[in-house]
């Protein structure tokens, strides 16, 4: 039985989601984005598991950043470790989102955790807030050169604020992401 916190979580992440509204105030600023995050059938490392995938709207490219946030629960009534895990074949679940039947065989062999890739998300007045630790990096392959990401979010009931942002490992330079302030979502369904 999972705590309550984290069901909570869980509920609040589970949706589809797009920040419309900034990406029309701060076009140079926001791309408008399409966010999904779907509850994967099974659990993952024994978890509750939720699949994410965002698409730019204006483009026809496909979604893209497709990973895991298996839902840990802690000593601490009001925190949830969020661990972030990665496909070993993303281009298997690419449109997943939208075609969630995609998920239906996902299993943990396909899948592989991500060393540093985790978030505390502690609840606060109705929002989680979820933030790595102190001097925590999380490092990632993709087309063969390692990568880093920070990561960072906020969720309330029918918001999610995404903070996370790609870095140049060596100089820490912002080169994707929320580089101008958190990407801001709205839940459109759940």
């Amino acid at each position: 039985m999972y705590s309550s916190t984290l069901q909570t979580l869980a509920q609040w992440l589970a949706g589809e989601f797009d920040n419309r509204e900034q990406a029309f105030e701060s076009p140079q600023w926001f791309v408008h984005l399409h966010l999904w995050h779907r509850l994967l059938p099974r659990a993952i490392d024994g978890n509750i598991a939720l699949f994410a995938e965002q698409a730019s709207v204006i483009s026809q490219n496909p979604p893209y950043r497709q990973r895991i946030l298996v839902l840990y629960p802690t000593d601490s009534s009001d925190l949830v470790l969020v661990r972030y895990w990665a496909f070993k074949h993303p281009d298997r679940v690419q449109g997943a989102g939208a075609n969630p039947s995609l998920l239906d065989n996902i299993s943990e062999s396909d899948l592989e955790a991500l060393p540093g890739c985790y978030l505390k998300a502690i609840l606060q007045n109705d929002t989680f807030i979820a933030q790595p630790d102190e001097g925590v990096n999380c490092y990632f392959q993709y087309d063969g050169q390692q990568r880093q990401v920070v990561l960072g979010f906020e969720s309330s009931d029918r918001t999610f604020k995404s903070f996370d942002r790609g870095v140049d490992p060596i100089t820490q330079k912002g080169l994707w992401g929320a580089l101008m302030g958190p990407y801001e979502f709205k839940k459109q369904q759940n």
